[in-house]
């Protein structure tokens, strides 16, 4: 008998602790510590190609002023481990230049981002971006079948195969990969696209089928990337910009091939790196800035944040 009654009693404090522990305390209520805000969203893009969306590095390297004033709201997602910066592949960063690779240099992706932070509607808004690029290759490259990319790469220079080992052989792997890492931290809205240079007659025969087979080679990479990624076709704008001299006949064709997604950026005006802007391949500093300018004008556009 006197056991039942214990136990009773401890069943009533035990439920009077459990409402009093569920019932809010208006009397108290600012003393109980708030949830931790959520931290604020992310617009993720994925940017990819040959040497202009690596970032040519020309004269004496990226110049100090466009490692200065960059926002914590606009990040880059590491590809690489880059140790002299150190960063680590996977990690998010302030996206100050390089974006690429340790010795890479300026690109389009580096003023798009900060157009998109300034041009944003939402002023908490971060923007992510992820550089996986080439120096020189085909679109062959990015191929998602890895015996083909690889049949590619192995008939390209050392110098070319250095670069894609930073990849482990295998930049299109390498970017759904850090995709998905950016995908636990916001929402993919676009894919950034430069290349085309090896498409030139004259390109020591590094371009593969480009010229032939390019459009559709960048929609069936188009393609894989979005369901590698768990997103419905068409779902993300493709910004595919104009190659040095605005010389681009498989670029221009790209809209065709994919017309509900692909857009093509312009580089009408731009000028061309080298002593007297006569490289035929590289954009200078200001053709990156301005090209980066108008890839975001576009996306913004898309978005529905331009003017």
């Amino acid at each position: 008998m006197k056991l039942t009654v214990l136990l009773r009693a401890l069943a009533i404090t035990a439920g009077i602790f459990l409402y009093s522990a569920c019932t809010p305390d208006s009397g108290n209520s600012g003393d109980k510590p708030s949830p931790p805000p959520l931290p604020p969203p992310m617009d993720i893009y994925l940017c990819f190609g040959q040497s202009n969306m690596e970032g040519y590095v020309s004269g004496g390297g990226i110049p100090e002023a466009d490692k200065q004033g960059v926002s914590d709201r606009f990040q880059v997602l590491a590809a690489v481990d880059m140790p002299a910066l150190g960063r680590t592949k996977g990690e998010w960063y302030t996206a100050t230049p390089p974006l690429c690779r340790g010795d890479t240099g300026l690109s389009p992706a580096d003023y798009f981002g900060r157009a998109m932070v300034e041009g944003s509607s939402d002023p908490d808004v971060k923007v992510g971006v992820i550089v996986v690029a080439v120096a020189g290759c085909a679109i062959n490259m990015f191929d998602k079948n890895p015996a083909a990319s690889s049949s590619y790469l192995n008939a390209q220079a050392d110098w070319m195969k250095n670069i894609a080992a930073q990849y482990d052989n295998n930049p299109y792997q390498r970017l759904v990969d850090m995709a998905k890492i950016a995908q636990e931290s916001g929402t993919i809205r676009g894919i950034l696209l430069h290349q085309g240079e090896s498409g030139k007659a004259g390109a020591n025969n590094q371009n593969g089928n480009d010229n032939a087979n390019w459009a559709a080679a960048v929609k069936s990479i188009y393609d894989n990337l979005l369901a590698g990624l768990g997103l419905p076709p068409n779902s993300v704008p493709l910004l595919a910009g104009q190659v040095v001299g605005n010389s681009s006949a498989i670029i221009n064709s790209l809209p065709a091939a994919m017309p509900a997604v692909a857009h093509v950026i312009s580089s009408q005006g731009l000028s061309a790196a080298g002593p007297s802007g006569n490289d035929a391949l590289h954009f200078s500093y200001e053709g990156y800035r301005e090209l980066g300018q108008r890839y975001a004008a576009k996306m913004l556009e898309l978005l529905g944040d331009g003017q």
